[in-house]
């Protein structure tokens, strides 16, 4: 099917447009009007938020309409703070923090569990669970998480470009790719492709087939955990939490909201089965080894932003691409499990929780191949783990880190400061697990480049 649809990745927040600008980068990032819709469980309505309607946000959020520009106030001045510090030489703690300067913003989203803070701010336990989503991304984390693993995640997830919007890349992912390939060969890189890696040394001997090259610097765009084992090291296994359903629709399908067109409950986050008490019932159900029910997730209709990414046959006719991201499935639950019948299970739980939101069936509206297959492919963290050699299908590489280095952390070398270290001085990080990685941003590479530019 002519439809353009990443399989793997999906918004971009993080990529600076520092990183867009240097490397004369042509990529179109498109911004959503609205932000979220959230149907109400178990009634026809739900919650809209429109981005370029303030008074009927503000209607539709009720009594936490107050609460709600306050909290986002508070993200907004954090990622005031912190944003333009991630393609500068780390910060401090207290450098950072003061930087924020505000002590109670400060409190309640990086030292106390943000859990806490949502239910402290809201009342709604649909309002408190679309706020909390955030801090769960690829993240197997309770609501309140005392390790504050979901901090860091929802950090992430607010101070992007200083405004936290999560952004659809015009002409697919595979746009921004093509982008980055262009600028590199333009630059004199050579690209090897089909080349498997087998080893590294810590004196700059990279072996892949029966070549090796040596450099005086090894940039490292793997996880932390896959670097270890190419050194012949131990480390300890990372594990992500996500399920990734991609479909293609004929149509948008009918909600059971007869208020709220589905072009608009679609065009931003379309939140499923994602209440407070849902994802804290997901969460046990998790972590006793079960695969949720309902499973918590949510849609993003990238053709909605950008219908350039369907031919202009399938965009006459109406079709739609759906990405259902589902959130509380651990890598745990691969272990023993046949995949491909995991996968059948991660797919119909996941069209199950859609379907209990909907007034029709979404199976009904999936096209059909030229084989006469439905547009549906779903993938788990074992499916990562083996295409994309990401340990325990870990969306970031490895656990996140805070954006900002600890008071007392070593900054001698430019590695260091940069937060693209390792245990070896000629290799550096250049990917997702670099101190600030995750998502589609190019910071570890960005940073990594500045480490050697400086310790050059």
């Amino acid at each position: 099917m002519d439809a353009r649809l990443s399989r793997y990745s999906y918004l971009v927040s993080l990529l600076p447009e520092r990183v867009i600008r240097d490397l004369k980068l042509d990529v179109k990032l498109a911004r959503r009007r609205y932000s979220s819709y959230t149907p109400e469980p178990g009634s026809r309505g739900g919650l809209l938020i429109d981005n370029g309607d303030a008074a009927a946000t503000a209607r539709a959020l009720g009594p936490d309409a107050s609460a709600w520009s306050q909290f986002y106030s508070g993200t907004a001045q954090l990622a005031r703070a912190l944003f333009p510090t991630v393609t500068e030489p780390l910060i401090t703690r207290s450098e950072a923090r003061r930087a924020v300067a505000d002590d109670a913003i400060w409190e309640s989203l990086i030292e106390r569990p943000v859990g806490t803070a949502i239910a402290d701010a809201f009342s709604s336990d649909l309002v408190r669970g679309v706020v909390l989503t955030d801090a769960l991304i690829g993240t197997f984390a309770p609501n309140v998480d005392e390790s504050l693993a979901g901090n860091r995640c929802f950090l992430y997830h607010v101070i992007g470009n200083g405004t936290g919007d999560w952004d659809v890349p015009v002409g697919g992912m595979g746009a921004i790719t093509g982008e980055l390939s262009r600028a590199a060969l333009q630059a004199g890189a050579e690209i090897i492709t089909g080349a498997r890696v087998t080893a590294i040394t810590p004196d700059g001997a990279v072996t892949f087939g029966d070549r090796t090259l040596y450099g005086d610097w090894v940039l490292a765009n793997v996880a932390p955990f896959e670097l270890a084992r190419l050194l012949g090291n131990d480390a300890e296994h990372p594990e992500g939490s996500q399920a990734k359903v991609n479909l293609l629709v004929s149509r948008l399908p009918r909600l059971r909201d007869p208020d709220v067109d589905p072009a608009a409950a679609f065009a931003g986050t379309f939140h499923i089965n994602e209440t407070w008490s849902q994802l804290d019932e997901a969460f046990g159900a998790a972590a006793d080894g079960a695969v949720p029910s309902p499973l918590p997730g949510e849609i993003y209709c990238h053709s909605l932003t950008d219908p350039s990414i369907l031919s202009p046959e399938l965009q006459a006719s109406g079709a739609q691409t759906l990405t259902f991201f589902g959130l509380h499935v651990p890598h745990r639950l691969t272990e023993g499990a046949d995949n491909d019948r995991l996968r059948a299970t991660l797919q119909d739980a996941a069209l199950s929780s859609l379907n209990s939101v909907l007034a029709e069936p979404i199976e009904d509206l999936l096209l059909r191949d030229a084989a006469g297959n439905p547009t549906i492919e779903t993938k788990t963290t074992l499916d990562l783990e083996h295409a994309l050699t990401m340990p325990g299908g870990n969306i970031f590489h490895g656990p996140l880190s805070w954006p900002f280095a600890e008071d007392d952390a070593p900054l001698a070398t430019a590695a260091q400061r940069w937060g693209v270290a390792t245990a070896h001085p000629r290799i550096l990080l250049c990917g997702a697990g670099a101190q600030r990685g995750g998502a589609v941003s190019g910071l570890g590479g960005h940073n990594a480049a500045m480490a050697v530019l400086e310790g050059s």
